[in-house]
């Protein structure tokens, strides 16, 4: 705040430059002073920069303001910049910086343009935003006097920077503190008032002028921000205001406020830049170079603003750059009318004046790096929509329409005529349209679609400036018309038009669109009018345009008259089938003043090419009947001239050049005919001229060729005759060489060549031919489309060159495959290939001689052979190799001179052949030793000396000098090295030292020279002998090699000996090393120390005789090899054993012979046979067995075999199984097993059940008590396990078996599985048989007895109950019915769900009306109905309506099935009388008491009738009168009118409740007060009726005057329709409404129960997931089950006996069924001690006992439960009788505890804790005997002791009395299953709690989706298009209605009839619900 504002204590703050000299300090100073006053402020400046008070200066604000005393308290405020300056008009010597806020955050500037701007219609928003800038300009520059300039510079030239966009104006400018308002957001000129200087400061409206042009179009504070802002991300203000001294300078940029937010500082602040005109010193900045040249045009300018935007988006900038021509188009449209003037862009208009319009100058420039500027002034662009609109309309249709709150458009509509061929309603360039009139063909539509198509009629400018996206598609009187008008359709088509609006509508902000314009313009209250001549003309606008358009359409539309019809043809030429008929043939038109008609020449325009020709025929399409007007067709052309074309073409009559003459025709025709191409003209411009026949190497270059196409003028020509035609007649040159080849001529090359603009025809160079052989080259005329070398009947010129092409110069070689193996010193050939470059082959020059090169390798050749194969011959290589394997080497082969001159091969070189020996020992004499072999080392090695080795390289060495030496041989041939050596040498009785010679050589090898050595031998001292030795006693028996020795089997050889001589026969003495080297084959573990000794180890003789023993003894080393060797053969020991073999199968069925043979044998201990038994032992053999039969038992001696036979083994019938036979001789004995199996089938039984002879009962539709299993059986009951035994099972029709019956088969044990069967059949006893047959018999079969019992539980129908001779009134309540459920047995069921029990009401007396409408009540049993089983439903509200209709109960069984009632039919009557009311509501009435009597007449043909409080036609019977008579509606009695005869009332006799009254007339003159409402009343008087009927009262209004009694009375009418529509609607929004109610009371229960269910089951420990909660579920569910069937499937304790069939709900079932024990002792002792109660089945009454009793003829024992003395029984929860008053008599042993509290009930808890209080009473259990006995020892000291059990099966009974078998539990398998089954364990439980708490939860949650889904799509179908538009109408009819009651002064309506009743609702959860029926109403509604 200024100082002195607040007080003296207020601080002033400024911000003070001193510019009064160039010399000045450029910084500023800021002044802190308390003064309040001019002059202390002055003082402190002067104080602050030295000033003297005698200096002049003055102090200016930055807009050059002077500081005075007089306004120095309006102006300074705080924080302001001030000058110092010597003058007011002095020049700033340097620049400045002023202070400045402003408010929004910066995204909000930064950011504005980038959510404001964007795409419409494929329409880019850049321009738009550029619109932005230039709309501030065009406000700016709206007072110049004279042009008003603005120029939109694009800066897109990178030598000055980065790209930028300036838009500059000459107008008024801005001050500092304007510019400072400028860059707030949103502040515009409206709130730019008080102490805000503002750019529009003093805004006043302007005045009214044509199309709204007063460049008011930027007042909102938001636009150019965000333009600037969307196209680039900084900007640059400059300004300067008229008559400143100064300019200012703002920069705002995204990157100053990012930085400011980092940094944390003021992000509101900036600073503006005040300097003087031209100074750009301040720029330092390279990219922004170019604002040099910018600053510099400042100079001499008065006034101006400049928008710089700089970093333009890279998006923005090729935008602009590629589309110059688009953006500029729509900006010349947008401002069309400012540029042009109210009338646009006219045609022939004189100069205009320079004006308000004509002065505004916008230019646009564009300057790129290298390119000429575009610059362009949009007044001068022809082409923008607007100026196409303008210049195509035939006529203008003018209006204006006035809206509300001044809003006034003012609109203008054209009309583009069709012209001959086409709409002239323009195209948008920057949008051309698909179809372009150049690309038509013979397929183009043939009835011209509307030449505005789908666009909407109107644009839409905002203050003489396009909004453009915002249109207007129509306005009612000037749509399409639905029947036919007073103009075509079509000429709806061709109207376009423009809107012009004031400021009174709203615009965005952005001026893209309108907010408000179509909704206010469509607006009933709208007024329309026509404007002629500039005066507003009140007329029906839509009749003025229909004139008008049909006069545009009779005056200037230009359209096409078919004469002469022909005939209907359809055309095949169509390809759609629907285009092909039917079309209308004529022989002429009428076109534009001129006649056509087949035959005439004729000449086509706008078709490629042009054609001329002669007409054949018109077509139109459609079915005409004879002339007709259209605005095309379709004309069939021969051209011409028909010598040379001889085609006919189809066209559009369009085409047809209407201006052409004959003669013109004519003359083309003729000189077509002279242009025809005649020969060709080749050059070679470039050289490589192709001679012909001449030869060419292979990829010579051929051209290349200049052809031209002359005629027979010799003229060159490019296109046939008509070259005007264009391209589809042009003429081509094709090129193409052809290559003649064994297989046939290819075509390798073609071309074809166009006209060119330097040579008519120009083929390039080719340099591609290199396949050899004989080529032509082909030059051939041939047509542009067809490639056709003929035209006309003629070939087309044509030239030939044929021409050779042979291999060139060799460039490259390749080495061929050379011939392996490569050896040392052996020559090899090395062929070779040489190619030229394209890989033809070619030949060696003599000039170039082949060079080889290899490392470590002497090469060299002998000859080069030049044949047909280039080969170097006798190529040799030498060096070594290291191994016979050889080795690589790199061999390189060059030919000088050639372009690829080496080739490198890998060669593999293997040692040469072999050249000598290397024999090792060097010494030529040699010793060894008699008997050993010499080894001598070979090498075999080739001219170098490698190693080499070749095939069949075999040394040999012979020894001569005694007989009998052997041969060493050895083979070289893979390494060409190894060891020579052989057998050893031997010679026999050598007794001294011999000489012998050695000859070493290899006999393939002639070349290679022998090597011989000298061998002194030596005798052997080795061993040469070896013997084996029996001691028998002291004499050693020589056991010779291969002798055979027999020996007792199982025996052992012992004292066996060996001995060893050499070659000469000396002993030798054994050594441990000659030891080792002797082995035996008998055993593994040899003593050596006994080898030393000459021992050898002792033989086992085998057991068996069959096994001889092949013993071996064996000398070796590595000299000899001795063996000696013995057999033993075992003999038989004494008798031991005897065998028996069974020859066959050892399966006997029972009753038959053993068919195979048993062979019996005596062996001895080992099992060998003794031979010498001799026949006479037969008798000896004894045969016994349990069960044999020895009736046919035979014994026989096989003398072959020494062995017995025993045949006929049979055993006695007896139970099948392993028999044992015993076989005997002498003392030995041996047993035979035998398999005796069951005999064949001969009978069928029923396994597990044992009484047959009884019945059993099951229950209907149940199953049987156990498995149906069959077992096949032989005569003597054995199973027989026969498979495949077909089984069937024979019943009664009336059975019905579940499964279906079928054919069983037996299994391999002969059992067949019937499973558990379910039957159905009457109640009563029924036979089933099994029936079966084997080997052609039938077996005997068991008759199974059926007891059929009724299910108790199976619902079969409803009992209905109520009174039958109650009256039905309408709205009154149903009388009581009482439902009950009958079973099967005919009993009631209880225990039913009452929400399963549901009453269904329908109108009619069938049910197939219940399918389209129904209403559902549920049952209303309540608490003090004691009846179970019986259901009522009370207080149901009767029908309102009166009629037939039908009621049924029905019971839900399950999902699917419904058990229903008969149908009760019931008749509505009506209730009490309760009212009078007419039988069709009149319209309110509205007289007059004018002479007419229509004008008089209050009621016509009125007829009344008596009906009951819902409108239902009653009082048939009632008789009397009505009393009409007339009231005030105020409740003053003042001039109340007379009816007719000036009477007040009025009787009409009622006669069987209904009165007719034919008129009631008032009375002329009668009183009345004009235009008040009065009530015409009708009071019923019947005496024989005792109760008040409400009047019918009807309120009409009374006139005075006719004329308004008739408007009035239309009024009243209306009223009445609009009271009638909105009762309607109000009932329809109120059904509407309470099902909304009705479904969110269901959704909120749902969310309560699901709610409910899951905290239930997090007590449970299972938490459910936010996500796939169903999913979830069902997978714990799963898990859960399957836990739950393992429990199940895990073994556990079970009852055998079957329980009782439950055939009625008063059986309970068996004792042994009713309870369950955990604890195995404990049940086995209670299931002992009950023993004999097991069986007993429990009924609640005598009479089901009874009935059981005579069911099973008595052999059932029954308790029934009726009969009971209950007083006698135990208290359930009494205390053990050691127990007294809480407190323990003594210490009990072994747990104590009453036995019935160990049972568990799974049922009927209260009945079986009756049961079993009667059967086991107090009975106690304790752990053991002793404990027992001491707990009753201490209990009857004080009190009765009763029964004890023990855990250990103990008894002690009630008197005392245990021992004994009777008193001892016997074993759990004793029991046979007579035992409590055990309880499933806890765990089970558990799992089946949380298995249905998740069952409930997930049926509540797939519910709640149900209802919140059905909620939503309530709400969905409540706000539809259709339902809002219904809401709509109802507040329009409600606000019409209560303008319409004020017009007519009636007294407003009050609210509608009430709905009718509705049915009550049911519970959601157990009942139907009727949210969808409900639905659909309302939406039929």
């Amino acid at each position: 705040m200024a100082a002195g504002r607040d007080g003296a204590s207020s601080l002033l703050t400024a911000f003070v430059y001193d510019r009064r000299r160039d010399a000045s300090d450029d910084s500023e100073k800021v002044l802190n002073c308390h003064e309040g006053s001019y002059e202390g402020f002055r003082s402190a400046v002067c104080r602050a920069f030295d000033i003297s008070s005698e200096e002049t200066f003055v102090i200016t604000t930055t807009n050059r303001q002077q500081i005075t005393s007089e306004n120095f308290g309006g102006i300074v405020k705080d924080k302001m910049t001030f000058y110092l300056l010597q003058s007011v008009d002095q020049s700033l010597p340097s620049a400045t910086k002023e202070r400045i806020d402003f408010l929004p955050h910066y995204d909000t500037l930064v950011k504005s343009g980038m959510y404001e701007y964007y795409a419409s219609e494929g329409q880019n928003p850049l321009p738009f935003a550029l619109a932005e800038l230039i709309d501030n300009s065009l406000s700016a520059t709206s007072r110049n006097a004279g042009i008003r300039s603005i120029q939109l510079k694009l800066l897109f030239d990178d030598a000055q920077g980065k790209p930028a966009i300036a838009v500059i104006d000459n107008g008024r400018g801005m001050t500092s503190k304007q510019l400072n308002n400028w860059a707030v957001y949103r502040l515009s000129k409206f709130t730019r008032q008080g102490d805000v200087e503002s750019d529009h400061s003093g805004y006043v409206r302007p005045a009214a002028v044509p199309r709204s042009l007063n460049s008011d179009i930027s007042y909102f504070g938001v636009g150019g921000k965000q333009a600037v802002f969307f196209v680039g991300q900084s900007t640059r203000m400059i300004s300067k205001p008229a008559d400143a001294q100064d300019v200012h300078e703002l920069v705002l940029s995204k990157e100053d406020f990012e930085k400011r937010e980092r940094n944390k500082e003021d992000i509101y602040s900036g600073f503006i830049r005040n300097r003087k005109p031209s100074d750009s010193s301040h720029i330092v900045n390279d990219d922004e170079r170019f604002l040099h040249n910018l600053i510099m045009e400042e100079k001499n300018k008065e006034s101006f603003t400049a928008v710089v935007v700089t970093r333009v988006q890279p998006e923005h900038v090729h935008y602009l750059k590629n589309n110059f021509y688009l953006w500029t188009r729509q900006l010349a449209h947008i401002y069309h009318y400012y540029i042009h003037g109210p009338k646009g862009n006219e045609n022939n208009l004189p100069m205009k004046k320079s004006g308000a319009f004509n002065s505004i100058d916008i230019e646009i420039s564009m300057y790129e790096k290298g390119k000429t500027p575009k610059i362009v002034n949009l007044r001068e662009i022809k082409d923008d929509m607007q100026t196409l609109y303008i210049k195509t309309a035939a006529d203008n249709f003018e209006f204006k329409a006035h809206v509300e709150e001044e809003g006034v458009v003012e609109g203008v509509i054209r009309y583009h005529p069709f012209l001959y061929d086409k709409e002239t309603y323009p195209e948008d360039p920057c949008f051309p349209s698909r179809l372009k009139e150049e690309d038509d063909d013979d397929e183009c539509l043939l009835i011209e679609k509307g030449g505005r198509g789908h666009r909407p009629i109107f644009e839409c400018f905002w203050n003489g400036r396009l909004i453009p996206y915002t249109t207007v598609e129509v306005f009612e009187w000037c749509a399409v018309p639905k029947k036919i008008g007073l103009a075509p359709v079509e000429c709806y088509n061709r109207i376009s038009g423009v809107l012009f609006t004031n400021d009174k509508f709203q615009v965005s902000t952005n001026k893209l669109t309108f907010i408000d314009l179509e909704l206010k313009l469509k607006d009933k209250n709208t007024l329309f009018t026509r404007v002629v001549n500039g005066q507003e003309q009140r007329v029906k606008i839509d009749k003025e345009f229909k004139l008008w358009l049909k006069d545009c359409n009779e005056k200037y539309d230009k359209q096409i008259k078919f004469t002469f019809l022909k005939g209907i043809i359809t055309r095949t030429d169509k390809p759609s089938k629907r285009m092909q008929s039917p079309w209308a043939t004529y022989s002429a038109i009428e076109w534009d003043g001129k006649t056509y008609k087949t035959g005439q020449l004729i000449k086509t325009i706008k078709t490629v090419p042009i054609f001329y020709g002669s007409i054949l025929n018109f077509f139109l399409y459609g079915d005409h009947d004879g002339d007709v007007y259209a605005t095309g067709g379709e004309v069939q052309v021969a051209l011409e001239p028909q010598a040379l074309y001889d085609e006919k073409k189809i066209i559009r009559i369009c085409k047809l050049d209407r201006f052409v003459s004959d003669k013109a025709v004519k003359k083309y025709i003729e000189e077509e005919m002279a242009k025809l191409p005649d020969k060709l003209s080749v050059s070679w411009p470039e050289g490589d001229e192709l001679l012909p026949d001449q030869t060419r190497h292979a990829g010579t270059t051929i051209g290349a060729l200049r052809i031209e196409i002359l005629n027979k003028k010799g003229e060159a020509i490019q296109k046939l005759p008509g070259a005007s035609h264009g391209g589809s007649k042009k003429l081509l040159v094709e090129l193409k060489v052809i290559l003649h080849s064994t297989d046939g001529d290819k075509e390798i090359i073609s071309h074809i060549s166009h006209h060119g603009g330097k040579w008519p025809y120009w083929f390039k160079k080719m340099e591609t031919i290199t396949k050899l052989g004989n080529y032509t080259l082909k030059l051939q005329v041939v047509l542009n489309e067809s490639n056709a070398d003929t035209y006309a009947g003629r070939p087309l010129p044509s030239t030939v060159f044929k021409f050779n092409i042979i291999a060139g110069k060799p460039q490259k070689f390749s080495i061929g495959l050379l011939d392996p193996p490569f050896r040392v010193g052996i020559p090899f050939n090395i062929p070779l290939s040489l190619q030229d470059e394209f890989g033809h082959d070619a030949s060696l020059t003599d000039d170039i001689i082949p060079q080889l090169e290899a490392g470590g390798l002497t090469l060299k050749y002998e000859e080069i052979d030049q044949g047909p194969n280039y080969v170097i011959k006798g190529v040799t290589a030498k060096g070594l190799v290291n191994s016979c394997q050889g080795k690589k080497f790199t061999l390189k082969v060059i030919l000088p001179g050639l372009k690829e001159e080496s080739q490198i091969l890998k060669i593999k070189l293997l040692p040469g052949p072999p050249c000598r020996l290397n024999v090792k020992p060097d010494s030529n004499i040699l010793k060894i030793e008699n008997g050993t072999p010499f080894p001598f080392q070979i090498e075999v090695v080739d001219e170098v000396g490698n190693i080499t080795a070749q095939p069949k390289l075999i040394v040999h060495c012979k020894f001569s000098g005694a007989p009998g030496l052997p041969v060493y041989i050895v083979d070289c041939s893979s390494a060409g090295v190894n060891i020579l050596t052989g057998p050893v040498l031997h010679v026999q009785n050598i007794k001294k030292d011999q000489t012998l010679k050695a000859k070493i050589e290899i006999p393939s090898c002639k070349d290679v020279p022998p090597v011989e050595k000298t061998i002194k031998l030596l005798p052997s001292s080795r061993v040469a002998r070896l013997q084996i030795f029996s001691m028998e006693g002291e004499t050693a028996n020589q056991i010779k090699h291969q002798d055979e020795i027999s020996w007792v089997a199982g025996d052992v050889m012992h004292n066996l000996i060996f001995q060893m001589y050499d070659e000469i026969k000396r002993e030798i003495t054994i050594t441990p090393a000659l030891a080792e080297k002797i082995k035996v084959n008998w055993t593994p573990k040899i003593s050596r120390e006994q080898l030393v000794k000459g021992l050898l180890p002792d033989v086992k003789v085998p057991t068996s005789v069959n096994d001889m023993r092949y013993c071996q003894v064996t000398f070796l080393d590595e000299h000899v090899s001795l063996e000696s060797a013995f057999i033993v053969r075992p003999l038989p020991d004494d008798p031991k054993h005897i065998k028996c073999k069974l020859k066959g199968s050892n399966v006997l069925q029972m009753g038959e012979k053993l068919q195979a043979e048993i062979e019996v044998m005596i062996t001895d201990q080992h099992g060998n046979q003794i031979q010498n038994v001799a026949s006479s032992s037969l008798n000896s053999l004894g045969i016994s067995g349990n069960g044999l039969d020895k009736t046919d038992l035979k014994i026989t001696w096989q003398e072959d075999t020494q062995t017995f036979c025993v045949t006929g083994i049979r055993f006695k019938p007896g139970h099948p199984g392993i028999k044992e036979l015993c076989f005997a001789w002498h003392e030995i004995s041996h047993f035979l097993r035998l398999n005796v199996i069951a005999g064949p089938p001969a009978k069928m039984i029923l396994m597990d059940w044992t009484d047959l002879e009884e019945s059993v009962s099951v229950i209907n539709g149940k199953e049987l008590p156990k498995p149906l299993t069959i077992q096949l059986c032989d005569e003597w009951d054995n199973p027989s396990p026969e498979p495949d035994v077909k089984i069937s099972l024979l019943k009664s029709s009336i059975i019905k078996i579940t499964p279906s019956n079928r054919l069983y088969k037996t299994d391999e044990n002969g059992r067949a599985h019937l499973g558990v069967l379910s039957i159905h059949a009457p109640r009563g006893e029924h036979t089933m048989l099994l029936k079966a047959t084997y080997n052609k018999t039938t077996l005997e079969c068991p008759v199974i007895k059926l007891n059929v019992l009724p299910d108790p539980n199976k619902p079969v129908c409803l009992n209905v109950k109520y009174d039958k001779k109650a009256a039905f009134a309408a709205g009154s309540s149903f009388p009581d019915f009482m439902i009950s459920v009958i079973s099967e047995d005919g009993n009631i069921i209880k225990n039913i769900n009452s929400g399963r029990i549901s009453m269904k009401i329908w109108e009619g007396d069938n049910s197939e009306t219940r399918l389209s409408n129904f209403t559902t009540f549920g049952c209303t049993q309540t608490k003090d109905d004691k009846d179970e089983g019986f259901f009522y439903f009370r207080d149901k509200v009767v029908p309102e309506k009166v009629g037939t209709f039908s009621i049924q109960f029905a019971y839900a069984i399950d999902k699917v099935n419904i058990l229903g009632s008969e149908q009760i039919i019931v008749e509505v009557v009506p209730s009490e009388p309760a009212r009078l009311m007419p039988a069709s509501l009149p319209h309110t009435p509205a007289v007059s008491n004018a002479a007419s009597v229509g004008s008089r007449t209050l009621v016509k043909d009125l007829s009344l009738i008596i009906m009951d409080e819902y409108r239902n036609n009653t009082g048939n019977d009632l008789d009397g009168k009505i009393v009409a008579k007339i009231k005030s509606s105020t409740g003053k009695d003042a001039d109340i009118p007379l009816f007719q005869g000036n009477t007040s009332t009025v009787e009409f006799p009622f006669h069987k409740g209904t009165v007719e009254i034919e008129a009631l007339v008032l009375a002329e003159n009668s009183p009345g007060r004009h235009s008040t409402e009065y009530i015409l009343v009708f009071e019923p008087v019947i005496p024989t009726l005792n109760r008040y009927l409400e009047p019918y009262c009807l309120p009409f209004m009374f006139y005075n005057d006719f004329k308004t009694q008739q408007q009035m009375a239309t009024l009243t009418k209306q009223r009445d329709n609009l009271v009638q529509s909105i009762d309607s609607y109000r009932k329809l929004f109120d059904t509407e409404n309470q099902l909304r109610s009705e479904l969110k009371s269901q959704v909120q229960e749902a969310e309560t129960k699901e709610a409910h269910l899951k905290a239930e089951l997090k007590k449970q420990q299972i938490d459910l997931p936010q996500v796939n909660i169903l999913q979830h579920v069902d997978s714990l569910l799963k898990q859960k089950l399957s836990k739950q069937e393992e429990i199940k499937r895990e073994p556990r304790r079970t009852c055998a006996i079957p329980n009782y069939p439950k055939g009625s709900q008063d059986v309970l079932g068996k004792i042994a069924h009713l309870a369950q024990i955990e604890e195995n002792e404990a049940a086995k002792v209670i299931s002992w001690h009950l023993a004999s109660d097991m069986d007993c089945v429990v009924t609640l009454t005598t009479a089901a006992a009874r009935r059981i009793f005579d069911e099973t003829k008595g052999r059932q024992q029954v308790l029934p439960l009726d009969s009971i003395y209950k007083k006698n029984l135990p208290d359930w929860n009494r205390p053990l009788p050691h127990l007294r008053n809480g407190k323990k008599c003594f210490s009990p042993l072994g747990n104590p505890v009453f036995a019935r509290h160990l049972l568990t009930f799974p049922e009927h808890q209260e009945n079986c804790q009756t049961v079993f209080g009667l059967i086991l009473g107090d009975t106690i259990i304790v752990d053991s005997l002793d404990a027992a006995n001491h707990y009753r020892k201490e209990v009857v000291k004080i009190a009765y002791c009763p029964t004890l059990l023990t855990r250990e099966g103990d008894r002690i009974r009630s008197n005392g009395k245990f021992g004994g078998l009777q008193n001892k539990a016997p074993s759990m398998d004793k029991l046979r299953g007579m035992v409590f089954a055990a309880p499933l364990p806890q765990n089970y439980n558990c799992l089946s709690a949380q298995t249905e708490l998740l069952q409930q939860y997930h049926s509540a949650f797939v519910r709640l989706n149900k209802v919140h889904a059905e909620l939503k799509e309530h709400e969905q179908s409540s706000n539809t298009p259709d339902m809002q538009k219904k809401r709509r109408e109802l507040a329009e009819q409600e606000t019409n209605l209560k303008l319409i009651e004020e017009k007519i002064g009636m007294t407003p309506t009050g609210c509608c009839t009430k709905s009718p009743l509705r049915p009550e609702a049911l519970d959601v959860n157990d009942g139907p619900s009727p949210p969808k029926r409900m639905r659909r109403e309302i939406e039929k509604s």
